[in-house]
């Protein structure tokens, strides 16, 4: 039914190099030297100092962070409360009003 077209290679155009043959070349054993001994080392990074400037100000900053991630998630569950709150209050009024629609018939 659906049968995929296999691409066939095209034939090469232009002028073909033949193919050059490789000669072996010997291979000379050397005098073996033995490796540098390994030294420490020197660090690339300076190491960190902590000041109580520092610290005082990661610690502010992580503060910040606290109570700002803490605001957006309290003001997030207050929305979900206060909507659940008036779909109820809805759900109230739109009942009362078809329990007394049914009562005056």
């Amino acid at each position: 039914m659906l049968r995929p077209k296999i691409p066939t290679n095209p034939t090469p155009t232009g002028h073909i190099t033949p193919p050059v043959p490789v000669e072996p070349t010997a291979v000379v054993p050397s005098v073996q030297v033995p490796p540098p001994a390994p030294t420490a080392p020197a660090p690339t990074r300076p190491t960190v100092q902590l000041t109580p400037g520092t610290a005082l100000a990661l610690v502010g900053g992580g503060t910040a962070v606290v109570l700002v991630v803490g605001a957006v998630l309290v003001s997030m569950l207050l929305a979900v409360a206060i909507t659940g709150a008036s779909v109820a209050v809805c759900a109230v009024v739109l009942r009362s009003l078809l329990t007394a629609d049914t009562k005056r018939r």
